[in-house]
């Protein structure tokens, strides 16, 4: 690991030399591709450099050691920086982990009624609902995509995007089989039943990520069903885009114009293509993991909502919250946390 933070440090140094260096001060695009970099370094750099002055003052305590005149004290002194040394470190690992480059993309979010009827399109607008909540409490923008409902108070399909920092490293999680038992409003008798709605959450690429050839594309133009107005009613506004190579099919309905829909159906259509590459990537490289926590997979059952108990479980963490109301009005914080930290504790063995 000193090797490893001694390579980060001269690395940095040698950004902060470039960034300063009269011969790239025109280049502007350099100069803010080196900042950013070193931006990027900042917290490990520091922690590193603690790290090392805490290790140095730690050799020259215990160099004191045999002089009676200093060894109490030095003693004393030597005791407290081990003692500082252990979090030092920890913290430092977690530095060192591989960041996933899309954590601080937005994210273009798809939930889908599964099996249960009516009732599996009811769950999916309160998911949908829950999110929006979520959104609103980080202060994330959301806007709806294109949706498909159901005429009784759900959706068939949804999908919308959260725009904010950190979205994708939050959301992330939340892919898979969401399942929910509850008596159904349009159940006479009472009975409870379980219904389902997957959830695929996809970080938002740039075109510059994504290369999309022209010719793999049919675009097919549609009059919008849904809000706008007589408009889009009398135009062919919505639009879909069928990726050839892949069958992958966009479709976008919800902006005023074409070309805002042909936009936004472009950028749905980048972050699918850039999740299956990614899968595919992780599968090879990953055939025989089994923990599922982090991975997004999207057959996996991932959390149960059960009304009746008041209760809502993550099935890859055994997390149960007995506060089901709080949990639909986006309290999903405790979750994602957990979550995260039982990532961050598997991707710490890679590095130690």
């Amino acid at each position: 690991m000193l090797d490893k933070l001694a390579g980060i440090i001269a690395h940095y140094e040698e950004l902060e030399r470039l960034i300063s260096d009269p011969a790239n001060v025109a280049d502007y695009e350099k100069v803010a591709e080196y900042a950013q970099e070193r931006a990027e370094l900042e917290d490990i750099v520091r922690a590193a450099l603690e790290y090392r002055q805490a290790r140095e003052e730690l050799e020259q305590a215990q160099a004191l050691l045999d002089d009676p005149d200093m060894a109490e004290l030095a003693h004393e002194e030597a005791a407290q920086i081990e003692a500082r040394i252990p979090d030092m470190e920890a913290n430092l690992l977690r530095l060192l982990l591989p960041r996933d480059p899309r954590d601080d993309k937005n994210v273009i979010v798809e939930i889908r009624a599964g099996t249960g009827g009516d009732e599996a399109g009811i769950f999916a607008a309160n998911l949908f609902r829950m999110y929006a909540r979520y959104a609103e409490n980080k202060r994330w923008k959301v806007e709806v995509l294109d949706a498909s409902d159901t005429g009784v108070g759900g959706y068939k399909e949804i999908v919308f995007s959260v725009k904010g920092k950190g979205a994708y490293s939050r959301l992330k999680y939340e892919s898979g089989v969401h399942r929910v038992q509850r008596v159904p409003v349009t159940e006479s008798q009472g009975r409870i039943h379980t219904s389902t709605a997957t959830v695929a959450v996809l970080a938002e690429m740039d075109d510059v990520e994504v290369d999309i050839n022209i010719n793999d594309l049919r675009i097919d133009t549609f009059r919008s069903g849904g809000a706008g107005g007589q408009n889009v009613q009398k135009n062919e506004t919505a639009i879909r885009i069928t990726h050839l190579p892949t069958g992958i099919v966009v479709a976008c309905q919800d902006e005023r114009s074409q070309l805002q829909n042909k936009q936004r159906a472009m950028s749905v259509l980048r972050a699918k293509l850039y999740d299956m590459e990614q899968e595919r990537i992780r599968s090879e490289q990953d055939a025989d993991r089994r923990s599922q926590v982090g991975t997004g997979e999207r057959s996996e059952k991932i959390r149960t909502y059960n009304y009746p108990q008041n209760r809502v479980t993550d099935h890859r963490t055994g997390m149960t919250i007995y506060n089901l109301p709080a949990v639909i009005d986006g309290g999903l914080d405790e979750f994602v946390d957990e979550l995260a930290t039982r990532e961050e504790s598997e991707r710490l063995q890679t590095v130690i």
